[in-house]
Order: structure tokens, then sequence, then C-alpha cells
């Protein structure tokens, strides 16, 4: 089973998640809604970037929810779409025990209304791309179904 839990302020990585759950065929989850993952499913995790970190709603459900041995991809987005928020997710992850399979992100409109437009219709097939990707790879292991 899988599951697409994401933080988002702006609507960007929303956008994103709701790319990768429909490509998975699976429903999108705010973080904020999301109390806990379901038993030994494989999350696809994301969120915004904010001051170079992921969204603080999003470190406290992974404080929150047992990582250990859990496959996770992970993705963002941000206004210079370089993934800093993606490898600070990572950060929190790690010790967690979780299994990271990828990561994917991309540029964000932000706030100041740079990047407008973004992200667009290429970094969104990108983003389901990368969903096709992690899914086949779980399904021909044997992971996930």
């Amino acid at each position: 089973m899988f599951e697409v839990i994401y933080y988002s302020k702006t609507g960007n990585t929303k956008k994103v998640a709701e790319a990768i759950a429909a490509e998975l065929g699976v429903k999108v989850e705010n973080v904020k809604a999301k109390k806990e993952l379901a038993k030994d499913s494989f999350v696809f995790l994301g969120s915004g970037c904010y001051a170079s970190k992921p969204g603080k709603k999003l470190g406290e459900f992974i404080k929150r929810n047992d990582f250990k041995g859990r496959q996770v991809a992970l993705f963002g987005t941000s206004g210079a779409g370089i993934g800093l928020e993606v490898k600070a997710v990572e950060e929190l992850l790690k010790p967690a025990g979780a299994i990271i399979k990828g990561s994917f992100y991309c540029k964000g409109k932000t706030w100041l209304l740079l990047n407008r437009g973004h992200p667009n219709s290429e970094e969104l097939a990108n983003a389901r791309e990368f969903a096709r990707k992690i899914k086949g790879q779980a399904e021909s292991k044997g992971e996930k179904k």
C-alpha cells in the first residue's frame, strides 16, 4: 500500500503530491489531518521549503510516527528548486530508521511571485514519472503491490 502525505503553505507541494497520488491510484493526504501511518505502507512524503527547511508540521509528523524499516520516497518544492527541504527531511528520517528509496524536487512559486507557473506541467509530468519509477521498483522487488 502506498501513502502520499504532504505539507504545503502555498499549494505548490500539494500539486506535486496530487500528481504522485494520481499516478499511484491513491488519495493524497495533508500532514495536518493525518495522525498516523498505515501499517507497512510505502510512504511518499513531501514538503515545501521554508528558510531551507521543511514545514514544522512535517517534522512533528515524523516524530510521532514509526519509520523504522519503512520505505519512503521524498518530494518537495522550493523557490530555488534545489531540494534543500528534501535533504532536510532525509536527515530527520535516517535516525528514525527509514529506508529512503528516492527523491524528487522542483521549483515552486514563491511568496514574492517568483517562479510564476511552477510547478509547471513538465515538472508535474516528471513527478508522475518519479512515482511510476519508485512504484515499479517496489513491485518488482515484491515490496508493495
